[in-house]
């Protein structure tokens, strides 16, 4: 029989305000003999969307935080079993001290939420790291305030390297487009784990398909099949 993760939550409050959890983080008890999907959360919907628009489909119509992940994996898959599957987000908030990125960050948020009730329905574990951040650029003489995601890959790192260390995987199947997962990457291996780097069709990342044992690439076709796309 497969061992599974037994996967628990612990919440730490700062306690200095108890307005709302200061952090979250996973506790995993030994186990053997099972696969397990590390998406990157921000870097998958911007690839998802890119592939889409790629065929023609217009930005606003993609309806990305209702993508059936499931249905899409089963066509990228189809002989995987999955034990457990994370879907990485940064941390989003209000900045005050940006008020001209308070509507925005407000749409954000509300997308974030829909996002996670809809992952939750699919059978993913949520999981915030690191955070998101406005910053201004320059670009042409112009300056505009963007929103940058920091931390999630390394806590994608940390996670894998976590599991390998306790003998507690035996795949690793990583969606992400982030060449500093190569070491971590690596280390797992060298403990035993076997990893699976799953891109996209339209962009792969050279580096993640080398470092890892195999490469599985999402179609523009099985994309169109799972995202819905809005009428109006």
């Amino acid at each position: 029989m497969t061992r599974g993760l037994c996967l628990e939550y612990y919440v730490y409050i700062n306690a200095s305000s108890m307005r709302k959890p200061d952090e979250v983080f996973l506790c995993y008890t030994l186990v053997m003999d099972s696969t397990y999907l590390f998406i990157d959360g921000e870097n998958f919907l911007f690839k998802i969307e890119d592939a889409l628009i790629q065929d023609g489909f217009i930005k606003d119509k993609i309806d990305s935080i209702h993508i059936d992940i499931v249905k899409l994996l089963k066509l990228a898959l189809p002989n995987e079993i999955i034990n457990q599957s994370f879907f990485y987000a940064g941390r989003l908030r209000e900045y005050q001290e940006y008020p001209e990125t308070i509507k925005k960050s407000k749409e954000l948020i509300l997308k974030q939420r829909i996002l996670k009730t809809s992952l939750g329905k699919q059978g993913f574990t949520f999981v915030l790291a690191g955070n998101v951040r406005p910053q201004t650029v320059t670009f042409n003489g112009k300056s505009r305030i963007t929103f940058k995601e920091k931390g999630v890959d390394v806590r994608i790192a940390v996670d894998l390297i976590s599991l390998s260390c306790d003998k507690t995987i035996k795949k690793a199947i990583i969606c992400s487009s982030d060449s500093d997962l190569q070491p971590a990457i690596a280390e797992a291996r060298k403990r035993g784990v076997e990893v699976v780097y799953l891109g996209f069709e339209n962009s792969p990342n050279k580096g993640l398909m080398y470092t890892t044992n195999k490469t599985i690439l999402f179609r523009n076709s099985e994309i169109k099949q799972c995202v819905p796309i809005l009428s109006k």
